[in-house]
């Protein structure tokens, strides 16, 4: 059987799962490693992973936060995983609409929940506040993201 181009099956599925990561620590190679045995799914602590297309995990940031627990790379028998010493990945937080304090709209759902305070609201002229990302703080948990009633919130590669 020959490679599957997940680009032409998200096209006609719709792109169900388009942007959504592989779980932390995953190999450059890891749908060549990876047997979708469904353990690494089982073992995340925070159900954040997901069978996503052709039946490979992914991160779901919508169902919450990835604690970097290493719970999925640990499970692991084939070696699809590097070691949980390192970065688990290189992505952070981007904002892609309009955040609801832009519109007027008292919200700090995301400062409230990032652990690192890489995202905070300073007050502007006016007296409305204004979301500042501090991108070398974020550690890329996904945290804000399932709390933003706007849904703005998503995750970029960061190099």
């Amino acid at each position: 059987m020959g490679q599957v181009d997940f680009s032409r099956r998200a096209l006609l599925r719709g792109g169900r799962d388009a942007g959504l990561p592989f779980p932390p620590w995953a190999l450059n190679d890891f749908t060549d490693r990876c047997e979708r045995c469904d353990a690494c799914i089982a073992a995340c602590e925070t159900d954040i992973l997901m069978r996503g297309d052709g039946g490979f995990p992914r991160v779901d940031f919508r169902r919450g936060e990835c604690t970097f627990c290493g719970a999925c790379a640990a499970v692991c028998e084939h070696g699809a995983f590097s070691a949980t010493e390192g970065s688990p990945w290189s992505l952070r937080v981007a904002l892609a609409g309009t955040c609801l304090a832009e519109q007027g709209v008292s919200c700090r759902s995301c400062e409230d929940v990032c652990e690192p305070r890489a995202l905070c609201f300073r007050l502007q002229v006016g007296g409305r506040a204004a979301l500042q990302m501090d991108i070398d703080r974020c550690n890329g948990c996904g945290a804000c993201i399932s709390v933003c009633p706007p849904g703005v919130l998503h995750m970029e590669e960061f190099e």
